[in-house]
């Protein structure tokens, strides 16, 4: 018995001493040699790359941003209090990822992933690297279909094509922000996915913009992913990045992506603490020499991409904030010239009642009537010009009192024009409507109907759109295929609307 059991077990040491193999671990370990407000030194980690992900005590990561002579300066993506000098570092050999795909719509979650609405865990399958690189020209396609606001103003002057990077710039409380939410809530239905990312903002504000995209039923496509200003600034720094790159999943799986970032100018004044605090010399305004490639890369990553990848888009809306109107200033200039365009809201016109408070001077689209509907493009031919002189013609004739009858008529069609294209907040009108309205504005209709009537003249011009056939009809055709009516429909159809409109 004990012979059987002898020779069994010297077989079985034989056995494993045949397949030992010897396999060395190395692991790359350094010492955190300073650490404070969201930045540690760590000194030893000879092999660590840019971007990487470093392990501390404690469960915390950090991800590598300088690479010095003798010491690496690294980002902490969690609360630095419990890391001492002294702790040990560990390389991961990762780059910073962040999970992706269909189970991130309808949350607020944070930087990292992970949710901060309270309603559970996240069980995201994919994730993907923060930093990518963007796609070449050759992947791209130019941008040709329309992205709709739903808002008059922005359809007819400044259009907004799928795939296009378009700038939202003006002082603080213009309606920046009620801008991007009511062309999250017009993509109702229309297959496009919204991302939301706060850089900075207080987390009331968030709260309202979750509860007002849950009220319109927003929530169903869209993500929120937020930084707010009591977090620290290297999860600001990674809030539009981690936000892009959820985006770029569905972009890669064909579908149409809409991104706002709210805003750019908190997310460069974190980018510039982080660089202080990392000993990075001070450029223009005490920014970084590399504060513009921090949002050319960012931006450069929305896109349209061509057929055989898919036809997929990212349509990126950042959002700057100036000071007294400065778009001259640094961080605005760099935004400005990384963008296809922009939308200034001033001030001057939102307190004087004038909203959206959409500048139509300074505010252009560089894809422009690529991506405009036909119908749209066609009723609105004259309109910029039509405002730019009666801006021009206000301004001049304000102390004057003896006018030619031309220039009276200029002005009263100006006061028309300006009247027409305010919309109230979270009013969402269709191509028909916008249509309609924006044509018996050029063709005349309004110019008879005093200025305090006009609102009531729209809304009983779309009830009429509604409750009458032949209207309705030519209606839904503009609707669904974008095209402009034949003059005569259009002329009968209001016609006969404004002997009912008394």
């Amino acid at each position: 018995m004990s012979k059987i059991r002898a020779e069994e077990i010297s077989s079985l040491i034989k056995e494993q001493i045949k397949s030992y193999s010897k396999q060395l671990k190395t692991d790359s370990v350094g010492t955190v040699i300073r650490v404070g407000d969201g930045i540690a030194l760590v000194h030893g980690l000879d092999d660590a790359m840019s971007g990487e992900l470093l392990e501390f005590p404690n469960g915390v990561f950090g991800m590598v941003l300088n690479l010095e002579k003798d010491h690496v300066g690294a980002i902490l993506l969690d609360e630095s209090t419990d890391i001492i000098e002294g702790d040990v570092v560990k390389c991961t050999g990762r780059i910073l990822q962040v999970p992706v795909g269909e189970e991130l719509i309808g949350r607020v979650i944070n930087p990292l992933g992970l949710p901060v609405d309270g309603k559970g865990p996240i069980n995201a399958k994919k994730t993907r690297e923060v930093e990518r690189k963007a796609s070449g020209v050759m992947a791209r396609k130019s941008v040709h279909e329309p992205l709709q606001t739903g808002i008059k103003v922005l359809d007819a002057l400044v259009p907004i094509g799928r795939g296009q990077r378009e700038l939202i710039i003006g002082d603080r409380q213009t309606g920046k922000t009620s801008v991007t939410i009511d062309t999250f809530i017009n993509q109702k239905g229309k297959d496009v996915i919204c991302i939301y990312v706060a850089i900075g903002q207080k987390e009331s504000t968030v709260a309202n913009v979750v509860e007002t995209l849950e009220l319109a039923g927003a929530m169903d496509y869209t993500i929120v992913l937020t930084a707010s200003a009591s977090q620290p600034s290297p999860l600001l720094f990674l809030a539009p990045y981690a936000g892009v790159t959820m985006a770029e999943e569905f972009m890669y799986s064909g579908k149409h992506v809409l991104v706002v970032y709210d805003d750019l100018s908190k997310h460069a004044v974190a980018y510039r603490e982080l660089s202080l605090l990392l000993r990075r010399p001070p450029g223009r305004e005490a920014y970084p020499g590399d504060v513009f490639y921090l949002h050319s890369r960012l931006l450069e990553r929305a896109s349209k991409l061509n057929d055989e990848l898919g036809g997929g888009s990212i349509t990126a809306l950042p959002i700057i904030e100036t000071q007294a109107g400065d778009i001259a200033a640094y961080i605005p200039t760099n935004v400005i010239s990384i963008t296809d365009g922009q939308i200034f809201l001033q001030s001057s016109l939102f307190y004087s009642g004038v909203r959206p408070a959409i500048d139509a001077g300074l505010s252009v689209s560089r894809v422009g009537g690529a991506a405009q509907t036909k119908a749209i493009k066609k009723v609105s031919g004259s309109l910029r010009l039509d405002l730019a002189s009666y801006r021009e013609l206000e301004a001049f004739t304000q102390f004057g009192s003896d006018l030619d009858d031309a220039t009276k008529a200029s002005l009263e069609r100006g006061k028309r024009t300006v009247e027409v294209l305010k919309q109230g907040l979270h009013v969402h009108l269709s191509v028909a409507q916008q249509s309609f309205v924006l044509y018996a504005l050029g063709a005349g209709y309004i110019d008879s109907i005093e200025v305090v009537d006009i609102k009531r003249f729209e809304s009983e011009l779309y009830e009429y759109l509604e409750s009458n056939k032949d209207a309705k009809a030519v209606a839904s055709k503009i609707q669904e295929t974008g095209q402009p009516a034949d003059k005569s429909d259009m002329n009968a159809i209001i016609e006969a609307f404004m002997k009912t409109f008394v």
